[in-house]
């Protein structure tokens, strides 16, 4: 495997971000991974290492970089597992809650500089984009694919924060735009996506054009999807790779597939 750092100009300045693909000189499809709020770190890039082992160019961008360049930190536990935000309390959930906010429309902007990167980027192909978000990066999912339709067609939220909103920028408003195959996988126990939401996303999104797909997992907590912490939940978790990588294979199937 290839990796590397790369610079994005946009609107707000430059942004880096983390990249990999495999080593050969093939164009790959590319896949865009949408950072939690505790932002840009080897764990996030060891699961676009994963995507990008079975084929794909897959990028890792820092959306925090208009606060400049951030040490990352989290909280963990005595099993050196990353602490759920909401798990903690008192300072800690003060730090967190004091981190810099980035507004679904930044977001977006930065989007766009992103596709017009990739659009000259050496080792990727032309064609469909592919996106997968955690957290808070699975609002700005919906946000980016319903913005730029053209482009992606394979879209996945992973416990998804405020899919649903009375906020004049809330993403399900882009549901009618989502083109291609939108996946989300959430958890049972989720103050950020409790069961009447998830319902009335499926009624909403069921008459639209997109391929809406998703998994209610049993047991689970907000946060399951993510390897390093105290809340991940295996099985969960491979069942929304199941679902992702089978989606990609339809919307972007890798070289040689």
């Amino acid at each position: 495997m290839r990796e590397r750092f790369v610079e994005i100009k946009t609107a707000g300045g430059v942004m880096e971000a983390f990249v990999t693909h495999p080593e050969d000189n093939r164009p790959f499809s590319a896949v865009i991974i949408y950072m939690d709020i505790w932002g840009v770190r080897e764990e996030l890039y060891d699961i676009a290492r994963r995507v990008g082992a079975v084929g794909y160019y897959c990028m890792v961008p820092d959306f925090y970089y208009r606060q400049g360049k951030r040490i990352h930190f989290e909280f963990r536990n005595e099993k050196n597992q990353t602490i759920s935000i909401n798990r903690l309390d008192g300072q800690a959930l003060r730090e967190i809650q004091a981190r810099p906010k980035l507004s679904n429309k930044m977001v977006i902007d930065d989007t766009g500089a992103i596709l017009e990167f990739l659009r000259g980027a050496e080792h990727v192909r032309r064609g469909g984009v592919a996106a997968i978000g955690y957290c808070m990066g699975g609002r700005y999912v919906m946000c980016v694919a319903g913005t730029y339709p053209e482009h992606f067609v394979a879209s996945a939220s992973l416990h998804g924060t405020t899919l649903i909103s009375d906020r004049d920028d809330s993403p399900h408003l882009l549901a009618a735009k989502l083109r291609g195959e939108f996946y989300c996988g959430f958890a049972e126990h989720d103050s950020h996506a409790p069961l009447p939401m998830v319902q009335e996303l499926e009624k909403l999104l069921k008459p639209c054009q997109v391929q809406y797909r998703f998994t209610l997992h049993p047991g689970a907590e907000h946060g399951y999807a993510l390897p390093d912490r105290d809340v991940h939940d295996k099985q969960a978790t491979a069942r929304d790779w199941e679902m992702i990588f089978a989606m990609f294979h339809r919307q972007i199937p890798p070289c040689g597939a």
